[in-house]
């Protein structure tokens, strides 16, 4: 790069930090050189790529929501977990805050997820085996004792009862004297992707959208650090999703949800601040880089020209992501250590602000101590020992990094268009399209794997181990847990005070037949104990349930 050309964006840098506001270093000495300390690209003597893309923090964020990116703070180590009884689960989350982690993510047991308490029938033989056991307020209790909940983080990975494990958080922070103004987090909340992918809902579409624009609209009022809706890709690329699928499902899923809150009266700048978005990271590593830059260009570009957002916050694209669960193997586990590794540092180039790392061992089982603390550490590596966090997208301008993403972002806008002539996301999940495109891509993975086109190692090349996890210790979640979780809620029924649980559940039914905000009944009724399979009833009773169409 010239001088005079180096000079002028040093002018244009220093002026939009001023617009922008933040005090940061500007450029620094490296080896006797003056060189923008935020990752200015070389080798452009025109000017044209600094026309063209911009820096980091300006619209439209292609090259990331904040101008200072790691340098200014890391990005969240955000491990999920959770299995067995909630004291189980506690015990891990202090184990991990105690080894580095900063920030908490709850996985719930099936059923939590799919609104059943630990006793009913469809439990049985599933409580606290893929999470943690969560039937009423005592075990969120118990899963945050000695936590402070309102200096940690927590991300919740919940959907089609999201609002009834909020109203429970916010309870147990309550009882522990956190207002809920103060609280800072992520719930799940993101129906319309368990309609595509992951099949936990329990409702119909139009009565779970109510719900998570409740959900918006009490975060907006009451909750202001909160992100009430975390719209995620992660399980529609695990269901066997294309990068460009996934990219354009779930940002079209946001734009429905942007509808569905404006739809209620609610400005824009409102709540758009607060919604986030969570991916997921991938094997293809420049592919992965270029949708999260493209995820960002497309979400300003359509909340500032088609929703009318003003505050630049509406319009910067927040996500979280998670190494692919699906690409890792039974097979020789140990090699999932460099699968993930490289998976994460995909997420890292690509502007994450918070990052799930899998363990090698999770293909077999729950993670355990040493799995996850392996992966722990690989965050770890990757933010204090590889550099990565001192340059703001270091790939931007990339020829093929640039390619890549204008590819992707072309390859969704193309899919928008597909899904408005069919008359929105939740007409066209009613008639099956997101559905059939997804199996169509994952059964052709599925044969470029069995002909060899696409190579897994240790699975069909290299695969020279006699089984699958040889020497590797699984964690196993005894039958004592359904038991005592059982035994648990039994005692609660007993202790409560049953007439106020009933009561609260009557206003629950009653708060369904209406039309107002639905999240004030359910935290009357969790903070009187009626548990989570009693208000999902009390629901149901109202909004019936959801049977998927045919659509193979």
């Amino acid at each position: 790069m010239s001088q005079e050309a180096f000079e002028s964006a040093r002018r244009r840098w220093e002026a939009e930090l001023a617009r922008s506001g933040p005090r940061l270093p500007r450029f620094e000495t490296i080896s006797g050189t003056d060189v923008p300390a935020l990752g200015l690209p070389a080798g452009d003597p025109d000017g044209a790529y600094l026309d063209g893309l911009g820096f980091p923090g300006q619209f439209p964020y292609t090259r990331g929501i904040h101008p200072s990116l790691y340098r200014g703070r890391l990005w969240t180590m955000r491990q999920f977990a959770g299995f067995g009884t909630a004291a189980d689960t506690n015990a891990r989350y202090r184990y991990l805050l105690e080894h580095g982690q900063t920030g908490l993510s709850v996985a719930f047991d099936m059923p939590t997820l799919m609104g059943y308490d630990s006793d009913h029938p469809r439990a049985l033989g599933e409580v606290g085996k893929c999470g943690v056991a969560v039937a009423s307020l005592e075990d969120m209790e118990t899963l945050f004792e000695g936590i402070p909940v309102g200096e940690v983080s927590t991300s919740m990975t919940i959907n089609a009862p999201a609002a009834i494990v909020w109203a429970m958080y916010i309870a147990n922070a309550e009882k522990q004297g956190v207002p809920a103004a103060s609280l800072r987090g992520t719930i799940q909340n993101d129906i319309l992707k368990e309609y595509i992918a992951q099949k936990e809902w329990v409702f119909p579409p139009e009565a779970h959208m109510r719900l998570v624009v409740d959900t918006i609209e009490w975060a907006a009022r009451h909750l202001p650090l909160w992100h009430p809706v975390s719209i995620s890709g992660y399980h529609i690329r695990e269901a066997g999703s294309t990068a460009a699928q996934e990219l354009a499902y779930t940002l079209y899923d946001g734009f429905a949800y942007v509808e569905a809150a404006l739809a209620r009266g609610l400005g824009v700048d409102e709540f758009a601040p607060r919604l986030s978005f969570f991916f997921n990271a991938h094997s293809d590593f420049f592919e992965e880089v270029a949708k999260y830059r493209a995820a960002r260009r497309i979400w300003a570009r359509r909340m500032k020209g088609r929703y009318g957002a003003r505050d630049p916050r509406s319009m910067q694209l927040r996500f979280h992501a998670q190494t692919a669960g699906c690409s890792l193997t039974a097979q020789q586990p140990e090699n999932n250590v460099a699968r993930v590794a490289l998976q994460a540092l995909s997420a890292v180039l690509g502007g994450a602000q918070s990052l799930h790392t899998n363990s090698m061992d999770e293909t077999l089982a729950l993670p355990t101590e040493k799995a996850v603390t392996i992966a722990l550490r690989t965050q770890q590596v990757l933010a204090c020992e590889t550099g990565v966090a001192n340059t703001i997208d270091p790939l931007g301008g990339s020829w093929f990094v640039e390619r890549e993403t204008d590819r992707l972002e072309a390859e969704a806008e193309a899919i928008f268009i597909e899904l408005d002539r069919r008359g929105g996301m939740v007409r066209a999940i009613e008639d099956g399209y997101p559905q059939r495109e997804i199996g169509r891509a994952s059964y052709d993975y599925a044969r470029k794997l069995q002909r060899g086109e696409q190579v897994m190692v240790g699975v069909n090349r290299y695969a020279d181990s006699p089984a699958a996890g040889d020497g590797i210790p699984l964690l196993r979640i005894e039958p004592r847990v359904e038991t005592s979780q059982r035994e648990r809620l039994a005692a609660l029924r007993r202790r409560r005070d049953a007439a106020a649980a009933r009561r609260a559940l009557d206003r629950v039914r009653d708060g369904a037949r209406g039309h107002d905000n639905l999240m004030g009944p359910i935290l009357e009724a969790v903070r009187a104990y009626a548990t989570l399979g009693e208000v999902v009833d009390a629901m149901r009773e109202v909004f019936g349930t959801y049977r998927e169409p045919s659509v193979f």
